[in-house]
């Protein structure tokens, strides 16, 4: 499996084809002709990328001839949001999704894809930037979730959250403030719960749109979860729920 694409031609090829492109770096001050159109296509496509300097690009690519531009290709396609909805309903049960707000740690990401699909859930979304991509690593560590969960990357959480919220998806959002525990809280309909970032946690503009904020009781000196653990905790409350009711 490969998901480093680097190179002019390599990642022109890559990007014209359709290719699932997370991101992609170029060198600082690069100039040429072959960079621009890269830049240009990755803002056709919405494909982030960013400058960085020579010798990430260097080790990034364990000393490749690199030209100064590396692109991060996903082992795995990206499904839609409509195509977890209709997974569900083609097995005649509630949506059951995780969002996940700015998860940028591919260790975490792959352990909770591996949870998502060990407690039913249809399908994961992450954002198309300030996350981790489904990178071989992703892959590793959901021991091999990643390939049988569907994974949506989308542009805006924040619009893909009021989609949900219109097709009768509730959406549940992880909070130290909140006023309920997880475990006293209904989950047992067509759910989406948010997972925050490892650092900051959810989003305000995130929180604003849930239907309501759970929280998993924290008796120690340590405030929050390790996000994986945090999406453990959660979701197979939620399968609790649903074989008891």
């Amino acid at each position: 499996m490969q998901d480093k694409i680097y190179g002019f031609n390599p990642v022109i090829e890559a990007l014209e084809s359709g290719s699932e492109i997370d991101k992609i770096l170029l060198k600082d001050g690069i100039k040429h002709s072959k960079a621009s159109k890269i830049t240009a296509l990755a803002k056709e496509k919405k494909i982030p990328f960013q400058f960085v300097n020579q010798s990430k690009l260097d080790t990034l690519t364990e000393g490749g001839n690199h030209q100064g531009v590396l692109a991060f290709s996903a082992v795995h396609k990206y499904y839609t949001v409509d195509e977890i909805l209709e997974s569900a309903a083609e097995k005649n049960e509630p949506p059951f999704i995780v969002i996940l707000d700015s998860v940028t740690d591919p260790h975490n990401l792959g352990s909770i894809i591996r949870t998502a699909n060990a407690a039913g859930a249809h399908g994961v979304i992450i954002p198309k930037n300030r996350s981790a991509g489904l990178s071989s690593t992703v892959f590793k560590v959901s021991a091999g979730a990643s390939e049988y969960t569907m994974v949506a990357k989308v542009t805006n959480l924040s619009r893909t959250v009021e989609d949900l919220k219109k097709k009768g998806v509730w959406v549940a959002g992880t909070a130290l403030e909140a006023e309920s525990y997880h475990f006293d809280t209904d989950l047992k309909g067509p759910l989406a719960v948010i997972i925050g970032s490892e650092g900051e946690g959810m989003s305000r503009i995130l929180r604003e749109k849930c239907d309501f904020l759970i929280k998993i009781p924290m008796l120690g000196r340590i405030e929050s979860l390790n996000a994986s653990v945090a999406a453990g905790i959660l979701l197979y409350e939620a399968v609790r729920q649903r074989i008891k009711q």
